[in-house]
């Protein structure tokens, strides 16, 4: 099965290096804006969540969207939703070629509650489940970008935790999430040696890097100055590139190539490949709202007044007049793991150069 739903996914991004998709096959789907941290970089946690998609709601939305391979549930803190095995079983149940369904965690939860929701969401089957820890830095910088004093421990003790559900099931994926900002460049290497200390066979694969980026419709960062000169970082991108191990797998060599193409934007300040948004993904915040990317602020509708239905909304005027500006190029400038896997993967050469 997990073979059959891989060649799925594969067949489907190939197709979209040359026949243009009638549907999305990944859905970035922000669960709850709810989250402990109090982060330097993000204002997420600054949002007071009122009339977020019910469980009901969001099992509609599965029911009737039943054909994506790839799903990002993401947050705020995922684990915040006590429902949160519910929501993926959903997906799970209802997109029968589901391949990859990941997660974001800060840490800050129960560990062993998360650590029970996580069992039990790997026992549904999925072939890949792909947890993020989110990890910015050493022990007192990590824990004052995210404003909450022992994240780091905690980050460290969740990353253990998953390495001893690792032995139980094969299906787990899972790395560092550490974003580069101003408050934390130049600081990697101090970073990775002291989680090395922690976790003796820690590898540099083990991080997944991504730069600190702005966003009204999900960060709610947009006047916030969190960016780093683009000089001051391609040197240190450039070096973590090369102490990259090769690694066969989709994720490994997806974000082997994801983190060349960040050394370019980083270099450029420009998209280095046109995105897929509104072709092969898009973003639903947890009140239903539809929108190209978590980078763009361009409502197309909410699935509420859908029915639930996302085709409907796919196929609208605005999803026609946002898709003609992707043509021309007018999508905000952005490189970010929620759009960029698909946009490498929808332009197959950039894998391997």
């Amino acid at each position: 099965m997990a073979v059959e739903r891989l060649m799925s996914l594969t067949n489907t991004a190939l197709k979209s290096n040359f026949v243009k998709l009638n549907r999305p096959y990944k859905l970035n789907f922000c669960m709850t804006y709810l989250c402990q941290s109090r982060c330097i970089t993000c204002g997420i946690w600054q949002i007071k969540p009122k009339g977020e998609l019910s469980l009901d709601e969001i099992k509609s939305f599965a029911a009737k969207n039943p054909y994506f391979k790839w799903i990002e549930l993401t947050g705020g803190e995922p684990f915040l939703r006590s429902d949160i095995v519910e929501i993926a079983s959903a997906f799970k149940e209802n997109s029968k070629e589901l391949y990859i369904l990941t997660m974001p965690t800060n840490s800050l939860c129960d560990q062993g509650l998360v650590e029970r929701k996580i069992r039990s969401i790997l026992a549904l089957g999925i072939p890949r489940v792909a947890i993020t820890v989110s990890l910015d830095g050493y022990r007192e910088l990590h824990d004052r970008i995210r404003g909450i004093q022992g994240n780091y421990d905690k980050a460290i003790a969740m990353f253990k935790r998953l390495k001893e559900l690792k032995k139980e099931f094969s299906n787990l994926y899972f790395v560092f999430g550490y974003t580069l900002s101003k408050f934390n460049k130049g600081e990697f290497q101090k970073t990775f040696d002291a989680v090395k200390a922690e976790i003796p066979d820690l590898r540099y694969n083990d991080f997944h890097i991504n730069l600190a980026q702005i966003s009204s419709n999900y960060y709610g960062n947009a006047n916030d100055d969190i960016k780093v000169n683009n000089k001051e970082v391609v040197e240190e991108l450039e070096s973590i590139l090369k102490k990259r191990e090769f690694e066969l797998g989709v994720i490994p060599i997806i974000e082997t190539a994801f983190t060349r193409k960040l050394v370019e934007y980083a270099k450029t300040g420009k998209a280095p490949m046109k995105s897929r948004s509104m072709e092969a993904s898009l973003f639903m915040d947890s009140f239903g709202n539809i929108y190209p990317s978590i980078m763009w602020d361009r409502k197309i509708g909410n699935i509420k007044d859908a029915d639930y239905d996302l085709l409907k909304l796919w196929n609208n005027d605005i999803a026609k007049e946002i898709r003609e500006e992707i043509r021309q190029g007018k999508e905000p400038s952005q490189w970010t793991s929620c759009e960029a896997y698909q946009t490498l993967t929808g332009n197959v050469l950039s894998l391997l150069v």
